[in-house]
């Protein structure tokens, strides 16, 4: 027994579908949209599937998607990911360190590094957590990374300042130590 097609929603045809083909940048959803134009067209499941490049079983959940969101239905969302190794009384503890802000064992009263956050958490909770992870989830939490390292006052200053007139060669003396030579082949 054959199973029955699902159909495809009344408000789109062919024309449409593969004018919004020609629009997106999303080269999979340009090759769904044109797949699945060709069954408004007409043609079978298994013709359709083929241009897909898929087998009919993914055509048909590429209808389904179609039919519940339109043409936004094909396109692929990112995956979140694996779910976060801290959860929220770990994370508010965490939060609770920040703001304590103690002096790390570094003994540098600059603040904790993300490398001293991670190794706390494991000695807290035994959770190994990656640098990257523990900076987004403080990043989440409304926590930027720090400023760069402020320069002395006087460095700027000092850079700024024109060159005393005594420094200078006299215009008619040859420079010591000039490397640079004519191309032209004058000495």
């Amino acid at each position: 027994m054959m199973a029955v097609p699902v159909p495809l929603r009344p408000d789109f045809q062919a024309a449409g579908l593969r004018s919004a083909a020609q629009r997106t940048r999303d080269a999979a959803q340009a090759r769904r949209l044109l797949a699945l134009a060709t069954i408004y067209e007409g043609a079978s499941r298994a013709d359709a599937a083929k241009i897909g490049g898929v087998t009919r079983s993914v055509a048909r959940d590429w209808v389904i998607r179609f039919n519940a969101h339109g043409p936004d239905g094909l396109v692929d969302l990112k995956s979140p990911g694996a779910p976060s190794r801290l959860g929220a009384c770990e994370r508010r503890a965490l939060l609770s360190k920040l703001e304590n802000k103690p002096v790390p064992s570094t003994g540098s009263d600059k603040g904790l590094r993300l490398v001293d956050l991670a190794q706390w958490v494991f000695e807290e909770f035994q959770i190994i957590v990656s640098i990257q992870t523990l900076s987004r989830e403080l990043r989440d939490a409304g926590y930027g990374k720090r400023p760069p390292r402020r320069r002395h006052t006087g460095a700027g200053r000092r850079s700024r300042q024109p060159a005393a007139k005594s420094t200078l060669g006299a215009p008619d003396s040859e420079p010591k130590g000039h490397r640079f030579k004519s191309s032209r082949g004058h000495h």
